[in-house]
């Protein structure tokens, strides 16, 4: 259990951000123990081979490989930065990673247990070109296991900070901490994350907290207590929607609103753009955008912009009807 103080004026300096060096350093556990986070083995089945013939993972896995042991192992606060805001760029990151002071790499590295590998004692006895082999490391990863999902995920995010902020606004600081995780909730004067063999010292008064939404964090949180300040990562909503096939509506659906407007009210569970929701239903652009102005019309979906994106998500209306129809 970690202990985050946050005060009145601490709650009020509560922030989301997005981050591409939490999803990496999320996902690796996720490789590492894939059994854990069966939502994901879609991804899994379908990145592991690239990334192992790459010697990234596996018996022949490099430093960012050895630095992230299975869940409950320890997790260097090095590797996650505090990130900037909602438009994360992984090279922005890692110019915060490689510039990690020594003394900073030597004192976590110290807290792993056992012999170190030859990979991070070649890290403490050189973290400057550690980290440089790293940052490397990590960006070839990326272009592996996560590009190409990325724009996917990132919206996701978006829609997932979009329905957070309306939860504030509703149910104010409590409503919405108390309702990131079960393992997560505020009492009086601190946030308790209830983490599994969790040697993390409390945070008496802290300044703040960035919460993180991410996808491969699912089904556990993830906090940096030590960091200024403190972060916690939990699960996005709809994480699991993201490796799903195509899927369809029930057929008295289908009969009453035609094909198109019943699968497009079938995959609008969370917030999705046209562009998303193209690539789902194999339908043009331009035909989700027509049908989805007709569904606007009806009731049944609402749309709101988030950054760049328009997103569009079904209504109580559409859910009752969804819900009816079996």
């Amino acid at each position: 259990m970690v202990s985050i103080g946050l005060s009145a004026g601490a709650v009020a300096r509560v922030r989301f951000a997005a981050s591409c060096l939490w999803e990496v350093v999320a996902s690796v556990r996720v490789l590492r123990n894939p059994g854990d986070h069966a939502i994901h083995l879609p991804w899994v089945r379908r990145v592991r081979p690239a990334l192992a013939a790459a010697g990234l993972v596996g018996a022949g896995g490099g430093l960012l490989w050895q630095l992230i042991p299975a869940a409950p192992g320890y997790l260097p606060d090095f590797l996650t930065p505090t990130p900037a805001g909602l438009d994360p760029v992984l090279a922005d990151e890692l110019a915060a990673l490689a510039g990690t002071p020594a003394a900073m790499v030597r004192e976590q590295l110290a807290l792993y247990g056992g012999a170190p590998t030859p990979e991070l004692a070649g890290l403490a006895a050189d973290p400057a070109a550690g980290l440089r082999r790293l940052v490397r490391e990590i960006n070839a990863y990326w272009q592996i296991a996560l590009a190409a999902d990325w724009p996917r995920i990132r919206l996701l995010l978006e829609a997932e900070v979009f329905a957070r902020a309306r939860a504030l606004a509703g149910g104010g600081a409590a409503g919405l901490l108390n309702d990131l995780h079960e393992g997560v909730r505020w009492e009086g004067d601190a946030l308790c994350v209830d983490q599994r063999n969790c040697a993390a010292p409390d945070v008496p008064a802290g300044s703040g907290l960035v919460l993180i939404p991410s996808v491969f964090v699912w089904p556990s949180v993830l906090s940096v207590a030590a960091a200024e300040p403190p972060q916690l990562a939990y699960p996005a909503r709809g994480a699991g929607t993201l490796w799903e096939l195509p899927g369809g509506a029930s057929g008295a659906l289908t009969a009453v609103l035609g094909p198109g407007r019943a699968r497009l009210l079938a995959e609008l569970a969370a917030p999705v753009s046209v562009t998303e929701l193209s690539r789902r239903t194999g339908m043009s652009p331009a035909g989700v955008s027509q049908q989805l102005t007709i569904l606007r019309a009806a009731g049944l979906v609402t749309t709101h912009r988030e950054g760049r994106s328009r997103m569009n998500t079904r209504t109580t209306v559409a859910d009752a009807l969804l819900s009816a129809a079996g």
